[in-house]
């Protein structure tokens, strides 16, 4: 392109430019024009998480009795008539439906299987996930980032399609393990028909699945760890137990303290896993606490009820984990 060539390309750029700031400036403007712009997200976020969350916590004090029928409030416009639905039939019944949940048997068996569970499951995967994560850390090891997307892989598995796979390793009769202890001569194991066995074929499967995901956390830690403490820690003479105990365990307390906590909390919300892999069994063995607000509200209908069930659960998780981060200093 000649220079007359980019002259002339350059002062249609100036005269587009000038035209349009004109016509910029010459649009009233109004006050509050920026928060049109961001006035999608509050809307939908209103509708789709701010009203459940009230919602729930206002059905907790009121017996469900059905659909609603008619409106809660009309506006006449003349040419037509609209108004807010009444989204249920309720009766008000105050704090009844607390004092059932804590006074029901069921549900606090759900509660202690769901902390067995998480006993059973959280501590194993954060140690792997820990080992994993150093062991892909080390400088020796070649072809860290393969490893590490292998490895993750599993958390991109849907719920219902790896519980499926698990469901079927973990058949008794069946099962791909059962089978392969029977093959080297070890007695089978009551996978789905044994309370303790029941709970712990659902912590390895929850294992499975998260344990790439903690590790990812945990190596980006130690990715963040400054390598000249550990060469001042050699240099004092630390063998690699006092390292990993005074420089790398220091270093990654907040890290390992958040995959605590949010390991625990997921967790304490199982629903999925326990509902394909054992169905709540054997005789509620592994009924959770989101299973059993899920047959409250949809198999028995009474929406109150799992309600007080929702918040009671959010006030656990929430209690639990300021306990987890007061314990671990922060």
């Amino acid at each position: 392109m000649s220079l007359r060539d980019k002259r002339r390309v350059q002062a249609i750029k100036t005269r587009v430019r000038t035209t349009r700031n004109g016509l910029r400036d010459a649009l009233p403007s109004f006050p509050g024009v920026p928060y049109l712009y961001i006035l999608p997200f509050y809307v939908l976020f209103a509708l789709f998480m701010a009203f459940p969350v009230a919602y729930t916590l206002y059905l907790s004090f009121f017996e469900y009795n059905g659909p609603g029928s008619g409106y809660v409030l009309e506006f006449d416009f003349g040419l037509f008539q609209t108004g807010i639905p009444r989204i249920s039939n309720l009766e008000f019944v105050g704090l009844s439906n607390y004092q059932w949940v804590f006074s029901n048997g069921q549900f606090i068996q759900s509660v202690e299987n769901t902390v067995v569970i998480t006993l059973l499951q959280m501590p194993l995967m954060v140690i792997v996930a820990l080992l994993v994560a150093l062991f892909l850390n080390a400088q020796f090891v070649k072809y860290s980032g393969y490893f590490r997307t292998a490895i993750a892989l599993p958390v991109t598995a849907n719920y219902v399609a790896y519980s499926a796979i698990f469901l079927v390793m973990f058949a008794e009769n069946f099962g791909f393990i059962n089978y392969m202890l029977g093959a080297i001569g070890l007695p089978t194991i009551p996978w789905r028909t044994d309370g303790l066995w029941a709970k712990i074929s659902l912590a390895l499967s929850l294992d499975w699945r998260w344990m790439g995901y903690n590790m990812l956390i945990l190596f980006a830690g130690l990715q963040g760890i400054d390598r000249r403490l550990y060469e001042a820690a050699e240099i004092d003479g630390a063998g690699r137990w006092e390292k990993f105990r005074y420089v790398t365990l220091p270093q990654l307390r907040p890290i390992l303290l958040f995959v605590i906590v949010l390991s625990t909390i997921g967790s304490l919300q199982l629903f999925s896993e326990p509902m394909i892999i054992t169905d709540g069994g054997p005789t509620n063995e592994t009924l959770t606490v989101v299973m059993y607000m899920y047959e409250e509200a949809f198999s028995r209908f009474n929406l109150g009820r799992a309600s007080a069930i929702t918040y009671v659960l959010v006030v656990f998780v929430t209690i639990l984990a300021y306990i987890q981060l007061k314990v671990g200093g922060e």
